[in-house]
């Protein structure tokens, strides 16, 4: 099983809107992105998102590559600062591919925690709009399979 987690793309600031969803430049990154993705053979069956309009409209782009159901979920503990236990524990009883779509520094604490049993280990960089996708292996640990940065 695979887990893809997915850091929105670049978002416009607070002072230019309050809601700050994504830039151009971020637009362009996911999109980016998504076509690597696509062009992997990426494919989820469940997309979920923080809720949050910039991680909602990555979801949105990231989704036209990777599902054939484009049906997404908001999730009301992926801010930045919630804590990664309660994914943790859902993770682990997923059966699905599953992407989720949020923020930092939660979803670097998430991957810390899943691949080092830490949340503080930084293995990955996550610039905007990257993509880690990580694999369960057959004793339920899991391991960096892949990087996405837009930069590619």
């Amino acid at each position: 099983m695979r887990i893809y987690l997915a850091r929105h793309g670049d978002a416009l600031s607070k002072q230019e809107d309050p809601d700050r969803p994504l830039s151009e430049k971020g637009r362009k990154q996911v999109a980016h992105v998504a076509d690597l993705l696509e062009q992997t053979g990426a494919s989820v069956d469940r997309m979920v998102h923080s809720g949050k309009p910039r991680a909602l409209q990555t979801a949105e782009i990231l989704a036209q590559s990777v599902m054939w159901d484009a049906e997404l979920e908001a999730a009301g503990d992926m801010d930045p600062m919630d804590p990664v236990e309660p994914w943790v524990a859902r993770l682990s009883k997923l059966d699905e591919d599953t992407m989720l779509v949020g923020h930092l520094p939660f979803l670097a604490k998430l991957v810390s925690r899943l691949v080092a049993g830490v949340e503080d280990a930084r293995l990955v960089s996550f610039a905007a709009g990257t993509v880690v996708c990580l694999e369960q292996s057959e004793d339920g640990g899991w391991q960096i399979a892949a990087v996405v940065p837009p930069s590619l």
